[in-house]
């Protein structure tokens, strides 16, 4: 009986991969991971106060920020599928991760991810209707259609992430089950199959192009239209409270699709584990703490609702 549960015990612990963390090479890594920690809890507040300044102030409740209270989600929920693990190996001083952890881990990020890119896309048509066809603007983006767009984008990305999920973490593992890298990433796991991913990366490849290439040129393309009608405004404030939102939500999708783009569109054989690691820690634990800012410092509705919570709790106390 003892024999069978070691037996057992043996297989579990064959099946589990081994994160190196983040640049494991790195002499100082632990500052790292505490830094990390600190943006992640940084994070986690700003995005946190964003949705409950949104959902709480009735003068918020737009298409413009229930889609803004909906990245905020995203962005807090994405954050917290990589760095509560990443520092609980660091502290416990393990570093394994189940195969099924590692698949669930997977699954949420990768969801996540398309989700995101789907939403900032649909920011960026709530954009163009709003400053290119303002009439209309109530009946085309109204409380309906905005529930629509954001249950599809998670819907979407959920679909999506199941298929890159459950396809790849099936291939066979020969050798070394050592991921280099801070989290489970797909494009870092097949790098350790002893079979021939070529037609999978070609898969994934397509994906991005649908995934990133198509949104990003779709939200250009809406950039575009939404600055020739801004030229043609004859009002300086509409045109400059016009250019603030945009120029908001253009950073913010930069910030997402540059390196994105970069890690899913090149070969992987043309840059380093550790310039996915950077860019990975930028992307997806630095950006979600700065996008709370970026959408406040430039946003007098979002500023104004902050200050009536702090008058509230002044005047409480």
């Amino acid at each position: 009986f003892s024999g069978g549960i070691m037996r057992r015990n043996n297989e579990t612990s064959m099946e589990d991969f081994i994160l190196l963390g983040l640049f494991p090479e790195f002499r100082h890594s632990g500052i790292l991971i505490y830094i990390l920690l600190m943006i992640y809890i940084i994070a986690f507040l700003g995005n946190s106060l964003l949705i409950l300044l949104i959902w709480g102030d009735s003068r918020l409740h737009t298409p413009m920020y229930i889609l803004l209270s909906q990245l905020s989600l995203i962005d807090l929920t994405l954050t917290s599928t990589i760095v509560p693990k990443m520092v609980t190996n660091f502290c416990s001083g393990t570093k394994t991760i189940s195969w099924i952890g590692c698949g669930t881990q997977s699954f949420f990020f990768l969801t996540l991810g398309m989700s995101e890119c789907l939403l900032l896309t649909l920011m960026a048509y709530d954009r163009y209707v709003a400053v290119c066809n303002p009439l209309h603007y109530p009946v085309i983006m109204n409380f309906t259609v905005c529930l629509q767009m954001a249950i599809g984008c998670w819907i979407g990305g959920a679909l999506s992430s199941l298929v890159h999920t459950v396809y790849p973490m099936n291939f066979p593992i020969c050798g070394s089950r050592e991921i280099h890298h801070f989290f489970c990433e797909v494009p870092v796991i097949l790098k350790l199959s002893c079979e021939d991913t070529s037609t999978y990366e070609l898969v994934v490849m397509v994906t991005s192009i649908v995934l990133l290439v198509v949104p990003f040129s779709l939200i250009t393309a809406s950039y575009i239209a939404i600055f020739l009608t801004v030229l043609q405004m004859n009002s300086v404030k509409g045109r400059r409270k016009a250019l603030a939102i945009c120029s908001s939500h253009l950073t913010v999708v930069s910030l997402f699709f540059g390196p994105n783009i970069f890690i899913y569109m090149t070969l992987s054989s043309s840059h380093s584990p550790e310039q996915d690691q950077a860019l990975s820690v930028f992307s997806n634990i630095l950006t979600p703490m700065l996008n709370p800012v970026i959408y406040s410092l430039r946003n007098k509705e979002v500023v104004a609702a902050l200050k009536k919570v702090l008058g509230k709790c002044t005047l409480s106390l």
